[in-house]
């Protein structure tokens, strides 16, 4: 069943994205406008002989991963054709791969893909480029709704100053495609409060200041808890953590409602963002319909767990 799309303002926001790009955020905004979801257009690609995966489909939509292989160059024509748009509208932002999209020192912004999007919220909260802050421990619950979408993520988490004067977090939260970030909202529960929010809703992108009560000193810790409620989106397939840094331990659960079960998930990582997913195994969903990893040593890149709902 086709979603109804957002209408005129839909179709604004389009063409405007087709006319500046990034590739990621063009096709963001078409999946929007023609109200298909991923799975539809899915299969509507494999009716013109083309095989792309939903988390591949997924992946660029988000700026994660790059279609830069010529059987992805001819799935993204294929996409124009579904999608309704000119010829080349998406190719052509694409472009030739140039040192800039090459990760280097493995900033946040380049673990969750370049995107003008994330870079203007961190502007706008003047993020150091950093962070300022590394990982101790942080264990990440994610629930999924009846619905199949995310309905919130809450995280214990354990910081550490690498230089003085640091006295905030900024979290990132990305929603689904057809997201509303107006209705997306924040919580400091313990030993943080929010400060400043910023939305990206073409990219359906939050960024939330997390307040500590003092300045940390280089080596001092903190320890807050916080959580986004969302449930705006559609039905989701996977969440990962991206990190900067080597260093402290991850765990993450997942769990979903009793009245809609995956039919299987799997653990994944990656080094950097142009590497493909290395799934390393599958997860048992337990009589809770939860499922969990553990990091104990966190390495650069991404962790997370993708389920399949058929």
């Amino acid at each position: 069943m086709r979603a109804q799309p957002d209408g005129p303002d839909a179709e604004a926001r389009l063409a405007e994205a087709l006319r500046t790009g990034p590739f990621a955020v063009a096709l963001r905004a078409a999946l929007t406008a023609r109200g298909l979801a991923l799975h539809r257009v899915r299969h509507r690609l494999e009716q013109r002989g083309v095989s792309v995966g939903v988390t591949s489909l997924s992946y660029w939509q988000r700026g994660v991963r790059r279609p830069d292989r010529p059987e992805s160059l001819r799935a993204v024509s294929a996409l124009e054709e579904v999608l309704e748009l000119p010829e080349h509208a998406l190719t052509r932002l694409l472009g030739p791969r140039t040192p800039a999209d090459q990760p280097v020192a493995r900033p946040f912004r380049m673990l969750v893909g370049p995107d003008s999007a994330l870079e203007g919220l961190l502007a706008e909260l003047e993020a150091p480029r950093d962070g300022g802050l590394h990982t101790v421990l942080q264990y990440e619950r994610v629930r999924i709704d009846a619905e199949r979408r995310l309905a919130s993520r809450e995280a214990e988490h354990v910081v550490r100053a690498h230089r003085d004067g640091m006295d905030r977090y900024v979290a990132i939260h990305c929603g689904e495609i057809g997201c509303d970030t107006g209705r997306m909202r924040a919580v400091g529960l313990e030993n943080c409060r929010v400060g400043r929010v910023r939305r990206a809703p073409e990219a359906g992108m939050v960024a939330v200041e997390l307040l500590f009560d003092a300045r940390l000193a280089a080596g001092e810790t903190a320890m807050m808890r916080y959580r986004f409620e969302d449930g705006t989106g559609e039905p989701s397939h996977e969440y990962y953590r991206g990190f900067n840094y080597a260093g402290g331990a991850y765990v993450l659960q997942v769990a979903f409602d009793r009245a809609a079960l995956p039919v299987r998930c799997r653990r994944f990582g990656r080094p950097t963002v142009q590497a493909p997913p290395e799934f390393l195994g599958d997860l048992t969903l337990n009589a809770h319909g939860t499922v969990h990893i553990v990091e104990p040593e966190i390495r650069p890149g991404h962790v997370g767990v993708t389920w399949d709902w058929e």
